[in-house]
């Protein structure tokens, strides 16, 4: 039997369900903000249908979150017509991305600003090689296991994300005509590093080199959060590696009507 001040936990919904108090507003408040870590831009309803917890929650966290200063808003146009009222999506601020874990950043970009000024730009751009050089070392076995480009991007996504940049695929060109339009953009919500990269583009550019390399294709960056973007998110035709195939399909499927009895 439930009293009056216990809930029955069988009609209590998620949203009900936070921890009281303020370390139990705390950690909801967190949970929160690493959800739009993981899926900003995002809306409120989207972050409610996420975590549990009803629209007037949500807000209530996102409002008090962006007091702090730690998300904004962000004014997204409707992806599917372009017209009518933009929507309110939710995304870090660079706050927030240093709340999520920039630990000795600032020594290190002193240790390389003292670098280019004994060593030239050179030496930095030397450091930067080796340290995605390393990278590429650990990723590289992982992503031998893939079939296709688009398996080796989710496959780098993954990897990605084992280190903290909190990664994501979204495929792109679905309904064009051509196979060739086909591509994946590489998306990562959180960089480590931001801050050293905002000192130093090399390491963005290394990156981009580094992703090439794995996935045997060129690839293009189209924003990067070191560059003020609220995701870096890299562009990968996977059309290419797609449309030979189909076209090998198409040429198998002909051979066979023309071989044929009649």
């Amino acid at each position: 039997m439930y009293s009056s001040h216990e809930p029955d936990p069988a009609v209590v919904t998620p949203a009900q369900t936070a921890p009281a108090g303020p370390e139990g507003e705390e950690r909801t408040r967190d949970r929160v903000l690493f959800a739009v870590l993981e899926d900003g831009p995002v809306s409120a309803a989207e972050l409610g249908d996420r975590l549990g917890f009803t629209p007037a929650a949500v807000r209530r966290h996102l409002d008090a979150l962006s007091r702090e200063g730690l998300v904004e808003v962000k004014l997204v146009a409707n992806q599917a017509t372009g017209a009518g009222r933009p929507a309110r999506r939710y995304v870090l601020s660079h706050r927030g991305q240093s709340k999520m874990g920039n630990d000795y950043l600032d020594i290190a970009t002193e240790a390389l600003s003292e670098l280019g000024r004994a060593a030239g730009e050179k030496a930095v751009e030397a450091f930067a090689a080796r340290r995605f050089a390393a990278m590429e070392q650990r990723y590289r076995p992982r992503l031998a296991q893939a079939t296709s480009l688009r398996e080796r991007a989710e496959l780098l996504s993954d990897a990605l994300s084992d280190d903290g940049f909190v990664a994501s695929t979204r495929d792109m060109g679905t309904n064009h005509a051509s196979a060739t339009m086909l591509s994946v953009q590489l998306c990562q919500g959180h960089c480590p590093i931001q801050d050293l990269a905002r000192e130093f583009p090399v390491f963005c550019e290394m990156e981009t080199q580094s992703f090439s390399r794995l996935l045997g294709v060129d690839v293009r960056r189209l924003s990067t959060l070191a560059g003020g973007g609220h995701v870096c998110t890299t562009h990968v035709p996977v059309g290419r590696d797609q449309a030979p195939q189909r076209a090998e399909k198409r040429t198998r499927i002909k051979i066979t009507k023309q071989e044929r009895p009649r």
